[in-house]
């Protein structure tokens, strides 16, 4: 799988931390893992890591379905066709650098002005535009769940936790069938992806416990610095 078995032990803990985040508040997967994911598997990005997230995305949508939002998914996914398409454009052509700094940065402004003016509305134009970024996010670096996690930010935790979910997991398919038709998945990255799956299911199961901590409160603030978190360090992966 173009790792050692080491590398693997580490990608495998890492995935079980990022999967509790994001079945806790909603999105964090791929920030916590694609960093190692770049020193231990360099050529499984974003590939591995996008089929990785899948059933992620299908249990987080499927443990709280009653939850979800599905104008907003609607919406979101709309937004996400050109997103992908823009995304899979950038992995063709433009140096991923000039993306990262580009849609890091952005997504470390839209964070600050949501700390400063708290009432994001969810509304039809809002989605769209949630979706656009992440899809193109998540086509072209895996990290694609910030903007669809600023936008929920105000709803409580088990819309916002399976709103995300439903809206990955469409745009994790699309995002991955754009990266198939331009042969940028190989076998390979359907091993590694799936031999994650148990990692996944780990952090998954362990996160219930933390709801109810969360949804007294502590979910917004959370998911803002974790929102901060991840476009500054998409920021500074596409600087260094």
């Amino acid at each position: 799988m173009h790792l050692s078995l080491g590398g693997f032990a580490v990608l495998f803990v890492v995935a079980v931390i990022g999967a509790l985040i994001q079945g806790a508040i909603g999105f964090g997967l791929n920030l916590v893992v694609v960093p190692v994911a770049a020193i231990v598997a360099p050529d499984g990005l974003p590939a591995a890591m996008i089929i990785m997230a899948l059933p992620m995305t299908a249990g987080s949508a499927i443990l709280e379905h009653d939850h979800i939002h599905r104008s907003s998914v609607l919406w979101m996914t709309l937004g996400r066709f050109p997103g992908v398409a823009l995304g899979a454009w950038v992995v063709t052509t433009l140096p991923s650098e000039t993306l990262a700094v580009t849609t890091g940065g952005f997504v470390v402004i839209a964070a600050v002005m949501s700390i400063v003016s708290p009432s994001v509305r969810v509304t039809r134009p809002a989605s769209v535009v949630a979706g656009l970024l992440g899809g193109v996010m998540g086509t072209a670096s895996s990290i694609g769940g910030p903007p669809v996690a600023i936008l929920l930010q105000n709803e409580k935790g088990p819309v916002l936790r399976s709103t995300s979910g439903a809206t990955f997991m469409v745009g994790i398919l699309m995002s991955l069938g754009a990266l198939i038709l331009t042969g940028h998945v190989e076998s390979w990255h359907w091993l590694l992806g799936f031999s994650l799956a148990p990692a996944i299911g780990i952090g998954l199961y362990g996160s219930r416990y933390l709801h109810r901590w969360l949804d007294s409160g502590w979910l917004r603030p959370c998911v803002l610095g974790f929102a901060c978190l991840s476009g500054a360090a998409v920021l500074l992966r596409g600087l260094l």
